[in-house]
């Protein structure tokens, strides 16, 4: 096992260590307090969508237990603490009323924080779009956008004077693609054409969002998290190499083009640009406003082979098997390098800002044994990654904070409760907690930040 004090000292001591979740995975309480269903809710609730037909019901209940789990946050030593706040709590119907006891839940939060010294990372959406939102296109409609625009806002005013950095979205490559275009997650839809709208509205909301924060809070750092892809080629053939570039076009670029550039990656819009909506005068200009830091989530490499098939849609490709023989229990490659190689290439693609790993775990589902739960396979998982992180510092890349995935294991979408990510067992009859081994060294390594000479915040 790698010891986490030798782990540490590759650090500076500065880096931020922490742990994140997200509103539907974890607060349970979905008809509590004026909050209304999210397409989530509705998704889960439909038979064929949702393994076994879990739902958020319950989930970790944690907004009836926020005081124990951010003692329990306290207990692993880490310095911030990453959530999501839920859209349907403060503006139930996505557009009208703002529900105070929504705010107020944020509040407690943020201030249960702020008074046991954790830094509060704020993600204002995180898939949960308010339901009656999803009756006038949901995130196809432009409307939507603006929506956002005054959720925001809204939440800004309220809690941005105690949030140490804030972002608009986390991976809009599933909110739209995934949940546009493949039909896994909600509101489960497959059709290129609604899933081309969803991406300019939800870039355009995210640029919107961006000008609300900073219109409240200017010297507040926002960002926005992706789960950006690894994009290899599955053999040394030019098509596949062809493939794996457009594939990086069309799962990257579409994001990191617009917000960094201003502009839709080229073979992008060459292929599909026709059944874009309309982009209208101002729009990129409003999605590519210069962010303070970003996000990346990352698990697993993405591997492509060109798809010959007759009439397939950009980006033609599809999966090449794994390199890497091993696999967490979700079915994911385990292939640390890929980060430190997305890393350096999307540096050498863009200009970009400071950069945190939002999101870097393993699913492994391990239960209690003997009161304990042995996750070495997580452990080393996290291990390996921030060994990587520390290369990539090393090497002069701009890298100023990790958060592991998950705090506590959670409603995983679409998996249900079956697939577990946390660095904390939760037993979802008892609702008890258990620190898992990963989480124990976590907090050893964690322990040892801030510390040194650190420049200041």
């Amino acid at each position: 096992m790698i010891d986490p004090k030798t782990l540490a000292a590759r650090f500076p001591g500065d880096f931020v260590f922490g742990v994140a979740t997200a509103a539907f995975q974890i607060e349970g309480a979905t008809n509590i307090d004026g909050r209304k269903p999210s397409i989530w809710d509705a998704f889960s609730n439909m038979p064929g969508r949702v393994f076994g037909r879990h739902n958020g019901d319950v989930a970790c209940d944690h907004y009836n237990r926020l005081e124990q789990d951010l003692d329990l946050i306290q207990s692993l030593g880490v310095e911030a603490y990453r959530f999501s706040i839920a859209w349907p709590r403060i503006i139930p119907e996505g557009t009208g009323p703002v529900n105070e006891k929504g705010l107020d839940f944020y509040d407690r939060l943020v201030d249960g924080l702020k008074a046991r010294g954790i830094k509060a990372f704020a993600t204002l959406y995180h898939w949960d779009l308010p339901l009656m939102l999803a009756g006038n296109g949901g995130w196809t409609a432009r409307s939507t956008a603006y929506a956002f625009q005054r959720y925001a806002k809204t939440a800004i005013a309220r809690l941005g004077d105690r949030l140490d950095a804030v972002a608009t979205f986390n991976e809009p490559w599933c909110s739209v693609w995934l949940s546009h275009l493949y039909g896994i997650h909600a509101p489960g839809e497959r059709n290129m054409d609604a899933a081309l709208h969803a991406l300019h509205v939800t870039n355009l909301a995210h640029g919107l969002g961006v000008a609300a924060i900073r219109s409240e809070r200017p010297d507040l750092p926002v960002g926005l998290v992706l789960n950006a892809h690894q994009t290899y080629a599955g053999s040394g053939s030019a098509a596949d190499a062809a493939a794996a570039a457009r594939a990086f076009d069309f799962h990257n670029g579409v994001f990191f083009g617009p917000v960094f550039k201003g502009e839709y990656p080229e073979s992008f819009l060459s292929a599909l640009g026709h059944r874009l909506p309309q982009i209208e005068p101002g729009d990129m200009e409003t999605i590519s406003q210069p962010l303070d830091w970003w996000g990346l989530n990352y698990y697993t490499p993405m591997r492509v082979s060109h798809d010959p098939a007759e009439g397939v849609e950009f980006p033609a490709t599809r999966p090449a098997p794994p390199v890497a023989d091993v696999q967490t229990d979700i079915g994911w490659e385990v292939y640390a390098p890929a980060l430190g190689d997305l890393i350096r290439r999307l540096n050498a693609a863009y200009a970009l800002p400071d950069c945190y790993i939002t999101e870097n775990g393993a699913c492994y589902n391990m239960g209690i044994e003997n009161g304990t739960v042995d996750d070495q396979p997580r452990l080393d998982y996290i291990a390996e990654h921030l060994g990587v992180t520390a290369d990539l510092i090393g090497e002069g890349y701009p890298m100023r904070g990790y958060f592991a995935w998950s705090l506590m294991d959670n409603f995983e979408w679409a998996e249900g409760y079956r697939m577990r990510f946390g660095i904390v067992h939760v037993d979802y009859d008892t609702q008890v907690r258990t620190v898992k081994k990963s989480g124990e060294w976590y907090g050893e390594l964690a322990g040892q930040f801030p510390k040194g000479n650190h420049r200041a915040a």
